[in-house]
């Protein structure tokens, strides 16, 4: 048999050897977390983990599945947060999928850069963002409001009866108004937020979603949102 021929069994052996290893990791750990749904089992190339991807969750194990790993595995040369980087991957969202029927919409100048925000209304650090996003320009921003907070509710729910909710947004997170609705309204749309919210694994406030379905929790500056919008904004 040619080298080449012994090459090809080789690496075919490989696979079907890892294939064979992700399969029985698979079936252990849905043995294990009966009530768990496992999204995905792929070997990595560091110390022979198997990475689980669980719904709420990325973990590692051994092949035999003995321990089970729950951190952040970084790359020492590089510093990169490699648990991190596969998380953005498989926990992505689907942006164009988000439910914008729900969303309060503010158009700042053409709106080409998109950017979903789920926010507080008693949120200090959601009132922070939104005074960095006064001078961002060329965006459509979609507030998801997500009362959280004691006390919140009352204020959501009053903003999102008012007749102009986007002002009554912004006037009692930029001004400290607080919200007076003319009316009682159906307020069914903030449990469906809510509830997006638990299926999607937002559970802090500002979380933002960019175009590309990168979650980033937290506030940010206006020149970090520039940057992040136009990195994820589709090139035309």
């Amino acid at each position: 048999m040619k080298p080449f021929s012994y090459l090809v069994l080789l690496v075919l052996f490989s696979a079907n050897a890892a294939f064979a290893g992700e399969a029985s990791v698979r079936a252990s750990m849905e043995k294990k977390f009966p009530y768990a749904k496992v999204i995905s089992v792929s070997k990595t190339p560091y110390f022979g983990l198997y990475e689980v991807a669980f719904d709420d969750q990325l973990v590692y194990t051994d092949e035999k599945t003995t321990y089970l790993f729950s951190g952040n595995i970084i790359d020492m040369h590089t510093m990169q947060n490699l648990t991190e980087a596969r998380e953005k991957q498989i926990y992505a969202i689907k942006f164009d999928a988000l439910p914008f029927d729900l969303a309060i919409r503010n158009v700042k100048g053409n709106g080409r850069r998109k950017l979903a925000v789920f926010t507080d209304p008693n949120c200090p650090y959601c009132k922070k963002l939104e005074k960095e996003m006064v001078s961002l320009t060329n965006a459509t921003v979609y507030i998801f409001v997500l009362p959280i907070l004691p006390g919140s509710e009352e204020k959501a729910q009053a903003i999102w009866c008012s007749p102009d909710r986007l002002n009554a947004w912004e006037d009692h997170m930029l001004a400290g108004v607080d919200p007076q609705p003319e009316k009682a309204c159906d307020t069914a749309a903030l449990t469906k937020i809510s509830m997006l919210a638990k299926r999607l694994r937002i559970n802090v406030t500002p979380t933002l979603v960019f175009e590309d379905g990168v979650i980033k929790p937290g506030t940010l500056t206006l020149d970090q949102l520039d940057r992040h919008l136009t990195a994820s904004s589709p090139k035309n």
